[in-house]
């Protein structure tokens, strides 16, 4: 319809019979060719001649016809007529709400939502925010039947889980919790425990894909794959590597592999041929995985050799297992072990290996033996590998973590029962550890080691677990009574002597520890309360300080008093964005207006005159020695800082680690990534009299 004297003609009848549906229904059918030969007021226009209800004339109003484009004014002004009373609707924030009041004059919609009654959308708001719920939403489901839906979450998890999918669309897992728990499906610790649930059932259903990846959407197929030939004419012609192994994996999982006829399984060959090709030198990871996928449907191509021999070069294998998904490791780890000379590449891996895959290997090959030509067992390979490890001054983080986590699996425990007030208690009554492993006071003293300082990357994750074992009662017990007295003296002393670990962590585990073996009580280290110092700092800063203090409530705060004002003459204060932002600006400045009047008052200007240089302390100069060599620096007050003058705030890290001290002490040096490293305080000086001269009221500025 293209015809402008057509349109306008149809759009006067409807204002004479003032039908504003059928005048909506035909602007919305041909809205291209009334962009074309209407303008957008005259949209509006003759809309609004077509009703006298001024509940839909503010509609029209609010769809901003003109100021949005024709297609999009369109779809607000048919989600503005949606949105009646009583009428369900979405938000992404609030959830599930029903709309309460519709305010023409003020152009707003007020929406009752579960955890916030009578919230109130502005139109422009309720466009961009509110959807009208769907009869077939699990949140109008949940609020229609309560009884049903709570049935369906705990007997039906799986089914449950596929509601959620038709509601909000495919995702990864990660969002999928996320949803669940955000609208108080499942509880956040319960997660686990109804995924794992929900994922097994899920897995035989044809009609949803879990991907092998957490990051990668589940989604939800609309009809069952029948696997003729259509399916694989598509496959055939599939050029993504990542498609060609979900295919086949979905293929197999369907119990069709065993059952297809030569030219098919020929078909998937040369597929996963190609796939290969395509993942060399791009995913590591895909190509493990289709290595593992080629060689289970017993192919000859491409060859298990010549896969292999890819993922040992430049130690793709140690990449590839880092990206994999923890359950696909053990696959490529198996894959790779095809002799005992592949098995010793493994073992010298460790180091370099993520958790899951130091695990895998671990799990796999520990209890296999070697022979001699007689069937004597001659030793443990693995186990030689992991107790050499073990024995060297700094054991890997991943190998730590795992043997004082999982302590029973490296070595043989003995238990027995006895009878306590009556009642049959397990208890331990003989361990030992595999021979090739160290004492395991050495292995719970590279534990304490790894939880100290701060770490980055896979160690960073080993250091949590550590931390959350010591600080976890059942585990502390169930290692102390491992340990001699003796060997429970030494540990404790250890981990007392830590000076790098969390404080708070430190103290709890040392009170737990007497708890456990109360004789420890006697060796705990009392520790001094640490000195307080004045708060002070050089007049420079404190003069720096007060003009900065002065810029701000005689030059900023005014200056936004002003953009206040003169945001209030953009009209409506609710949908005005200069004023919010304005406003938000001066809440920020009398924050900071607060804050700096209250240190201002706190803090004193000195000269550091009655410093001494008995010990570190605020107004001296120091001389440490490191890894690196001599480095000198002048700690003054907190205000105080300048790098390429070596001065340094007294609440800068590195000086609080020195204050205190004296010559001769060590102290830790803050690091954000690595093993714990520490200095030595080689001398304390008078501030010399450069820094005197820098400390100094500068010319022209007050206090």
């Amino acid at each position: 319809m293209a015809d402008t004297q057509a349109l306008v003609q149809q759009l006067n009848e409807f204002a004479e019979k003032q039908d504003f549906e059928g005048a909506f229904k035909l602007i919305r059918d041909n809205q291209n060719d009334i962009a074309k030969n209407l303008n957008p007021a005259g949209v509006k226009d003759a809309l609004k001649k077509t009703t006298k209800d001024r509940l839909l004339l503010s509609f029209v109003d609010g769809a901003e016809f003109g100021v949005k484009p024709m297609d999009k004014a369109m779809v607000a002004l048919e989600k503005l007529i949606s949105f009646q009373a009583d009428a369900l609707v979405l938000s992404d924030s609030w959830g599930l709400g029903k709309v309460k009041r519709l305010d023409y004059f003020y152009k707003r919609i007020t929406v009752d939502f579960r955890t916030k009654k009578g919230h109130q959308f502005s139109y422009a708001a309720a466009v961009d925010m509110l959807v009208s719920a769907p009869q077939d939403h699990i949140l109008v489901k949940q609020a229609a039947d309560p009884v049903a839906f709570e049935q369906m979450l705990k007997e039906r998890p799986a089914d449950f889980v596929k509601e959620v999918l038709k509601s909000y669309g495919d995702m990864p897992i990660t969002r999928l919790e996320d949803v669940c728990v955000a609208n108080g499906f499942v509880k956040s610790v319960n997660w686990k425990k109804f995924w794992e649930s929900a994922r097994t059932d899920l897995r035989k259903d044809v009609l949803v894909e879990i991907p092998a990846k957490r990051a990668d959407p589940i989604r939800l197929k609309a009809a069952a794959e029948d696997y003729g030939d259509s399916w694989l004419t598509a496959f055939s012609h599939e050029t993504d590597p990542k498609l060609i192994l979900a295919s086949v994996r979905e293929y197999v999982a369907q119990n069709k592999f065993k059952a297809a006829d030569d030219s098919v399984k020929a078909k998937i060959e040369e597929r996963l041929v190609f796939a290969v090709t395509a993942a060399r030198k791009v995913d590591d990871a895909l190509y493990a995985r289709l290595a593992c996928q080629v060689q289970a449907l017993g192919f000859a191509n491409p060859p298990a050799a010549a896969m292999r021999e890819y993922l040992w070069e430049r130690k793709r294998f140690i990449k590839a297992a880092a990206a994999l998904p923890a359950r696909e490791v053990g696959a490529m780890i198996s894959f790779l072990a095809e002799s005992a000379e592949a098995k010793a590449k493994l073992y010298a891996a460790i180091p370099e290996f993520c958790f899951t895959a130091v695990t895998e290997v671990v799990s796999q090959f520990a209890n296999e033996s070697e022979k001699d030509a007689e069937g004597n067992v001659m030793g443990y390979p693995c186990r030689k590998a992991v107790g050499d490890l073990m024995k060297e001054s700094q054991a890997p983080a991943t190998l730590v973590t795992l043997i004082v986590g999982k302590i029973e699996q490296f070595g043989t425990f003995k238990y027995g029962e006895v009878e306590v007030d009556g009642k049959k208690i397990r208890v331990l009554k003989s361990y030992a550890l595999w021979p090739e492993l160290p004492a395991i006071t050495t292995i719970l003293a590279h534990a304490i080691a790894l939880g100290e300082g701060r770490r980055g990357g896979e160690t960073l994750k080993m250091q949590n677990i550590i931390r959350r074992l010591f600080g976890d009662k059942n585990w502390l017990e169930k290692v102390f009574k491992l340990l001699t007295p003796s060997e429970q003296l030494f540990i404790f002393e250890r981990f007392q002597a830590s000076i790098a670990w969390d404080p708070s962590t430190h103290h709890t585990t040392v009170i737990r520890m007497t708890r456990i073996v109360p004789e420890l009580e006697a060796h705990v280290v009392k520790v001094e309360k640490k000195k307080e110092y004045a708060r002070e700092t050089s007049y420079r800063s404190f003069a720096m300080k007060k003009a900065e203090y002065l810029k701000l409530i005689n030059e900023d705060m005014p200056e936004n008093v002003r953009k206040i004002e003169f945001a209030k003459g953009f009209g409506d204060l609710s949908e005005n964005a200069e004023y919010q932002y304005a406003k938000d600006e001066q809440r920020q400045l009398m924050q900071k207006q607060s804050v700096m009047q209250e240190e201002l008052e706190a803090v004193k200007p000195t000269d550091f005159a009655t410093a001494t240089t008995d010990e570190v302390m605020p107004g001296v100069s120091v001389v440490i020695v490191a890894a690196d060599g001599e480095k000198t620096y002048h700690i003054l007050g907190e205000w105080d800082n300048d790098v390429e003058k070596g001065v340094l705030s007294s609440k800068a890290r590195l000086a609080q680690n020195m204050l205190g001290k004296k010559a001769g002490d060590q102290f830790e040096l803050p690091s954000v990534d690595g093993p714990v490293a520490f200095a030595t305080i080689k001398s304390i000086l008078e501030l010399p009299a450069e820094i005197r001269e820098w400390m100094k009221l500068p010319a022209g500025m007050q206090i």
